[in-house]
């Protein structure tokens, strides 16, 4: 899943770490070195569930010193270096850490002991305040709310009865169910978070969301040399404050802001707070299905997929499309290939309607996102809508 700035999560869950004694380590090692690969070339976040971790299920010292020397200095954190000073348990989380330190933006260790509290603050002083500010600690699952959608993480039932039980031990009793009160209405000028029909029907029947419009010709403008685009975050509280801006109709200057990487951000955000994903729920099993298909057939197979979109998202996927291409055009400078823009914004513009996206699912999910912005001219020909 994304956290509330569009970055990709990363989960470790220490009660799915089987026992030492039955686990392959040289193959668990391969498989933590393919997963991070995926992701840390982007900003992201780590997600450390710590209940399960056991002595019997927790690396050798042996291993752990092995995975050091395997992991070269690309893939070694500085809280690998105080873990492996202070506790074994440490140790593991630093294994879904980062290839490159500087885009893990966040670490939110759930259900920390007070052991490793204390250990923390102690070795505090060794490590440097930046890296520092990037931990918090987390006592519940409900406290990761407030920084991505928890319920969109594949959470193990273990950890999440765990957290019942802790809740329940705080209160003396089970907790108490609060009433949530009923969503209020769409302001008129909502941006965020609506349909693109109700987007239209408040905007004189125009087809692009204005917050789309103007975030595209911004960058156009501005951004399309920009090395690493799409690729970094930007401030939290930033990012609220133009999503608020936008959602009351008011008017927004990027320059402001002095930031490329706002806009970038906020197209992001837009395309993942749709109600249904850009290429609609309908379309997610038959994107799975592009790897199955001969490799000379899949441009045309995307066609036809794309050809079945409702018109409206067919013409917003269109545009968002054509102005990936140009960033694409543009790699030599920006970096920013058809394949890395596929890897951003795959889990942007599709999803499932129930549960998560599981990793097998990626490769298919970022092939399909790649082929549209490669091959935009040829599978975007032979379509067009009134109105475009």
């Amino acid at each position: 899943g994304d956290d509330n700035s569009g970055r990709k999560v990363i989960t470790f869950s220490c009660c799915r770490m089987p026992p030492s004694h039955q686990l392959n380590h040289t193959r668990l090692l391969e498989y933590l070195k393919y997963t991070l690969d995926q992701y840390v070339e982007n900003d992201y976040t780590v997600v450390y569930f710590h209940y399960g971790l056991k002595s019997l299920n927790k690396p050798s010292l042996k291993w752990l010193q092995t995975a050091y020397k395997e992991f070269d200095r690309k893939y070694v954190s500085k809280i690998f270096v105080l873990a492996s000073m202070i506790f074994k348990s440490l140790l593991t989380i630093s294994f879904s850490f980062p290839r490159y330190k500087k885009n893990l933006k966040a670490l939110y260790v759930v259900h920390p002991t007070n052991f490793i509290k204390i250990l923390w603050n102690i070795f505090k002083p060794l490590i440097s305040h930046k890296f520092g500010k990037k931990i918090t600690y987390l006592n519940y699952l409900s406290d990761l709310g407030e920084h991505l959608k928890y319920d969109q993480l594949n959470i193990p039932q273990e950890v999440i009865r765990h957290d019942e039980n802790l809740r329940g031990k705080q209160k003396g009793k089970l907790p108490l169910v609060v009433k949530v009160p009923p969503p209020r209405p769409p302001l008129p000028t909502q941006q965020f978070g609506v349909s693109l029909q109700y987007i239209k029907d408040k905007n004189k029947g125009e087809l692009i969301p204005p917050v789309m419009k103007e975030t595209v010709s911004y960058l156009k403008r501005k951004g399309l040399q920009v090395e690493g685009l799409f690729r970094r975050s930007a401030s939290i509280q930033t990012i609220k404050d133009v999503q608020k801006l936008y959602n009351q109709g008011k008017s927004v200057n990027f320059d402001d802001y002095h930031d490329i990487h706002i806009p970038a951000v906020i197209l992001k955000t837009f395309l993942r707070e749709l109600p249904q994903p850009l290429l609609t729920f309908e379309c997610y099993d038959h994107i799975i299905g592009i790897t199955s298909v001969e490799s000379s057939l899949r441009v045309t197979r995307c066609k036809q997929i794309i050809q079945g979109l409702p018109e409206h998202n067919y013409v917003v996927l269109k545009y968002l499309i054509c102005f990936l291409h140009m960033v694409s055009q543009e790699s030599i400078c920006n970096r920013m290939t058809a394949s890395s823009l596929a890897c951003v914004f795959g889990l942007n513009l599709i999803w499932p309607s129930k549960g998560t996206v599981s990793l097998s699912a990626l490769v298919p999910l970022n092939l399909f996102t790649e082929l549209l912005i490669d091959f935009y001219t040829n599978i975007f020909n032979s379509r067009t809508v009134p109105g475009e």
